[in-house]
């Protein structure tokens, strides 16, 4: 599917072939290496992807808690029912199941960077003209054009990660997802309060968020204008020349991630050169389930949770903060947890402990939503770290970059097609039942699943052994 992360050599900096001679392209730039694409020295290449990285984390998230924040506010303006603002809440599913499929063959076109690049452009139009909509087909419409570009990033932030730090995949992942937790928090926090400083507008609320996706198009700027970069990428060989290394291991805390290796003269550079079909894998299916329930679970938080509060009598603003607080736990767990998974042999006990932590915190949110509210809260953030374990369990299935590429497409495209239903049955209940009994109950109960499939998908193995 994508030719880039393939030509990664297991020495880091350098492609098939390259040696220190300068006039030679590289795809990737591990460890702050010397060597960047226009041939010259570039120090600044690795820690500019890093701050791209980060950055377009940053908008992975706002588009959907800022709304969640704002439901109310957004329902009557739009004269929503129950089921239609269900509706609204599973579109982030929805289209980061229909557009993720895309991603890579769009990346294995234009590259990966272009379309990151590309995707928070979308972002910045979507949030954009959000606020201009007056009705609700138009409100969806312009949702779905920043959610695309939500889906193209989520499916290659992995890929990027594997391509420029084969050999901290557990740190970058981390840090990425730390500061995806910290734009979602953010978003959920500061939207109300924005709202009303800026005269209470829910329209202007929302709009305010498409400024930080223009500023995270401006890092990729220089390597999407590289033509020489892009060019040394698509038209590498396909094969991974080895150096003798041990297939799939490297020597940074992402051991066991880094594109697989061979010595020369044998077939490994065959076989990691060649694409798992995915499909045949029971790890890739229960990865795409796990990181569909976790999704579920996510999506029912962002997009309902706000609104379980307030009807329990809690005012707007502190159900944003609510909010905000289940999602600023990830910005200290997203990093620790990836780094913890790469050195386990099997991800298990940390997918138990975070469902346990999910079924405790909604017990006490169906028994005293008010009461403890702070307390649930802070349970449910940390249960909903398990989406940063899905990622880094991406990069630990698999050895290859093209492995992860298709399995970052497959576990994620699979996974948010199983959590479209909940978000919109959760609106369908609480229409019909007239409380937050049932939606409770179900989103706890979806948890035993989690932990099982989850527990299937941690087990030490790859994509590639079981294809």
């Amino acid at each position: 599917m994508l030719d880039e992360p393939q030509t990664l050599d297991s020495a880091p900096g350098k492609l098939p072939g390259q040696s220190g001679d300068r006039s030679r392209d590289t795809a990737g730039v591990p460890r702050g290496a010397d060597t960047s694409p226009t041939g010259g020295p570039a120090r600044w290449i690795g820690p500019l992807v890093a701050v791209g990285l980060v950055v377009t984390a940053l908008n992975l998230r706002p588009a959907i808690t800022s709304l969640g924040a704002l439901l109310e506010e957004v329902s009557q303006g739009l004269h929503m029912s129950g089921s239609v603002a269900g509706v609204l809440t599973s579109v982030p599913s929805l289209c980061f199941a229909l557009f993720g499929t895309a991603a890579p063959r769009l990346a294995s076109r234009f590259g990966p960077v272009a379309v990151v690049a590309a995707g928070m452009a979308a972002i910045c139009a979507g949030l954009a003209l959000r606020p201009f909509a007056s009705g609700t087909v138009p409100f969806l419409a312009a949702s779905a054009l920043a959610l695309m570009g939500i889906a193209l990033s989520n499916v290659l932030m992995p890929v990027l990660v594997k391509k420029y730090f084969p050999d901290r995949v557990g740190s970058m992942t981390g840090l990425y997802s730390m500061a995806l937790a910290l734009g979602t928090s953010a978003a959920a926090a500061v939207t109300v309060p924005l709202t009303q400083a800026l005269g209470g507008s829910w329209r202007l609320g929302l709009g305010v968020w498409a400024a930080l996706a223009a500023v995270a198009v401006l890092p990729w700027l220089p390597l999407v204008r590289d033509r020489r970069a892009t060019a040394s990428t698509s038209s590498a060989p396909r094969a991974v020349r080895g150096t003798g290394r041990k297939a799939g291991r490297t020597d940074g805390p992402g051991a066991g991630t880094a594109p697989a290796t061979a010595p020369a003269g044998t077939g490994g550079a065959v076989r990691a050169a060649v694409a798992p079909r995915v499909t045949r894998s029971r790890t890739a299916w229960a990865l795409g389930a796990y990181f569909g329930l976790q999704s579920t679970g996510a999506y029912i938080t962002m997009g309902w949770m706000p609104q379980i509060f307030r009807d329990a009598g809690v005012s707007p603003e502190t159900a944003g903060l609510l909010l905000a607080v289940t999602m600023v736990m990830g910005v200290p767990l997203a990093f620790v947890i990836p780094r913890l998974a790469t050195r386990m042999r099997t991800q298990g006990p940390i997918v138990v402990a975070l469902a346990l932590c999910g079924i405790s915190g909604y017990t006490g949110l169906y028994l005293a939503p008010a009461a403890g509210a702070w307390g649930w809260a802070l349970l449910l953030g940390i249960s909903n770290c398990s989406f940063p374990l899905a990622l880094t369990m991406i990069g630990l299935r698999s050895r290859t970059g093209t492995g992860v590429v298709k399995l970052s497409a497959f576990a994620q495209s699979v996974g948010y097609l199983i959590s479209i239903p909940g978000p919109l049955l959760v609106g369908v209940l609480y229409q019909h039942s007239g409380g937050w009994g049932l939606p409770i109950m179900l989103m706890g109960g979806l948890m035993i699943p989690q932990m099982i499939v989850g527990t299937l998908a941690g087990r030490d193995r790859t994509v590639e052994d079981e294809c």
